[in-house]
């Protein structure tokens, strides 16, 4: 049984794409689309656009597209009747109870079964870590500060020396092979025989939202490289989508979240009482955690090591918040190397005057890049001053940009407004901040074929004004594009507006399968160049027309069977209307 379109229309106009994704991504509105960072793809730009009216999202820079069903499989990791019920759920709208498909069944049994023996490996490590074998990382774990408690709490285990040992206790609970190696907890080799990801090491199980063990770290016992293992991505795990400590954080009383390096500044933060903190999982901080964090607070303190390596990672962390909508401090935990460091050494209080003494992130920024001066001589100090008034523009309100010039002013000895007219004459040059312009790629993207780009901008120009159906259709129509994808979808355009007299992009992604909906997306968002006058748009289209039909009665012509008298008929009409098209004005009403 499949759900009836009619419900899935439903359930799709219920839900305004642009709101939807406004809660995973941050939106601004750009003339009648809404741009953001794409959450698919790290980018510094945003080339994610979401349009109101097709009630589509379209990435210009990784080609991810589709509808709000598409965005939230995709984010979320859903199947489309996952996504259909979250949304259904979102609108209130109740769905009739119904049977699976069997794809359906067995992708719901995989991630069963795949949690089942994260459950089941999760409870053995934890077993072995209070048992006579896991003596020594017991001992690791005290020696470091952590409490019975705090290790139940967390679910801390140990993997054992013994190569396949979590293999065997697999097997010995009903787990076959393939589902082994589809968790990524044991490699199946046939020639060096099965053995474990994880040995010999501290266990940090990683849950999801719903407490559900989805993943696992791993720290070395000893000297072994490398000292962090961690679990690669499966259907059920994305290091992208997931932050560790956010199945505990996300119910904390504060007001702000703590984002930590490691799994141990967490825990030993969450001991201390600090049950805010949360880490990324051992990947760099991207859009998609910031996004999630969005959720849960409006503040994020960096609290990362406060080596080279920690401050590069919350310069680079601080931008993603900003562009998330998320204020970012950061606290200092100098002179010590991370909050676990910190705590053993000076205890919560201390570290929570640290926190009521975080540095606001653009200050922070400015204070590094004052390090990089002389502020003694004249020549460093000049150059300081305009690398900071240049990174001054980055703030487009005024009030927010003079409070920043009065604060730096002030700490450095700068002047007021030497600084503001110096963050004026940089603007009138046309400067956005210090950072250097990025040099374009230098690789060059594939050029698109010409056709099939004619194709697209025309599809795109009809959705946008469906007034030019009636002044095409005299020339051209769904058979004429000779891309398979292109020609059905023209075909589904063409009867939603003789039908209802207008179209709905959004409704048709839904009608081709996962893996060509992006494209499809793409279709409707060709970039239509910008003409200035109503003649040159016109020409445009003229000419789009003439390219496409001209391209369509060359593909018939050379597929044409010689005894197709029907065919050869139909293709001397066509070069009589592409004749009368060529002497033709058109004009866009």
């Amino acid at each position: 049984m499949r759900y009836e379109e009619e419900l899935i229309d439903e359930v799709r106009e219920k839900n305004d794409i642009v709101d939807v994704i406004s809660s995973y991504v941050s939106l601004k509105k750009r003339g009648s689309n809404y741009v953001g960072l794409c959450p698919f793809h790290n980018e510094k730009s945003p080339s994610f656009s979401v349009s109101r009216d097709k009630q589509m999202y379209y990435c210009f820079g990784c080609g991810q597209g589709g509808n709000v069903y598409t965005f939230l499989m995709e984010y979320n990791r859903l199947s489309f009747v996952e996504a259909l019920q979250n949304l259904a759920q979102r609108a209130g709208v109740e769905l009739p109870e119904r049977e699976q498909t069997a794809e359906e069944r067995q992708q719901a049994d995989a991630r069963v079964t795949l949690r089942d023996m994260n459950k089941e490996a999760a409870i053995y490590f934890h077993y072995l870590l209070k048992s006579e074998r896991g003596t020594q990382a017991l001992s690791y774990l005290k020696n470091r500060g952590l409490s019975d408690e705090t290790i139940n709490h967390f679910g801390l285990g140990y993997a054992d020396i013994y190569r396949d040992d979590l293999y065997q206790y697999l097997r010995s609970k009903g787990f076959t092979d393939y589902q082994m190696k589809e968790s990524s907890l044991v490699n199946i080799d046939t020639v060096k025989g099965n053995y474990d990801k994880f040995f010999n090491r501290v266990i940090f199980p990683i849950m999801d939202m719903n407490q559900r063990v989805i993943g696992f770290g791993g720290r070395v016992m000893g000297d072994g490289e490398p000292k962090y293992l961690n679990s690669p991505e499966t259907m059920i795990f994305d290091k992208s989508r997931n932050l560790y400590g956010l199945n505990f954080a996300r119910t904390t009383k504060k007001h702000q979240i703590l984002l930590c390096e490691g799994y141990m500044d967490v825990i030993a933060l969450h001991q201390a009482g600090f049950d805010n903190a949360v880490a990324a999982l051992g990947t760099a901080f991207t859009p998609g955690h910031a996004n999630l964090l969005k959720r849960y607070t409006k503040e994020v303190y960096l609290t990362f090591d406060s080596d080279g390596a920690g401050i590069r990672a919350a310069k680079r962390a601080i931008p993603i918040l900003k562009e998330a909508g998320i204020t970012a401090k950061v606290i200092n935990m100098k002179p010590y190397k991370d909050p676990d460091e910190f705590i053993k050494a000076l205890g919560a209080e201390e570290y929570e005057k640290r926190i009521e003494q975080a540095e606001n992130s653009f200050l922070f920024e400015i204070r590094l890049l004052s390090e990089e001066y002389d502020l003694k001589d004249p020549a460093g100090k000049t150059e300081f001053a305009n690398e900071t008034a240049k990174k001054l523009l980055q703030f487009s309100e005024e009030l927010e940009r003079d409070n920043y010039i009065e604060a730096i002013a002030d700490k450095y000895g700068m002047g007021f407004e030497n600084l503001r007219k110096l963050v004026y004459h940089f603007g009138t040059q046309g400067l956005t901040g210090s950072e250097p312009r990025q040099k374009k790629s230098r690789e060059k993207p594939q050029k698109e074929d010409g056709m099939k780009q004619s194709q697209r901008l025309l599809l795109t120009w009809l959705i946008e004004d469906t007034r030019l159906f009636e002044l095409i259709e005299e020339y051209l129509g769904a058979e004429d594009f000779t891309e398979d994808i292109y020609q059905k979808t023209a075909q589904i355009l063409f009867e939603q507006y003789h039908r209802d007299g207008k179209v709905n992009p959004a409704q048709i992604i839904n009608l081709f399968g996962e893996e060509d909906q992006s494209e499809i997306a793409s279709l409707f968002h060709a970039r239509i160049a910008k003409v200035e006058t109503k003649a040159d748009r016109e020409k445009a289209l003229k000419e789009t027309i003439l390219r496409v039909k001209q391209n369509s009665i060359r593909e018939h012509s050379k597929h044409l069977d010689p005894t197709d008298m029907a065919g050869l008929q139909k293709i001397i009409a066509d070069k009589k209307q592409l004749e009368k098209l060529e002497k033709t004005n058109i004009s866009i009403p």
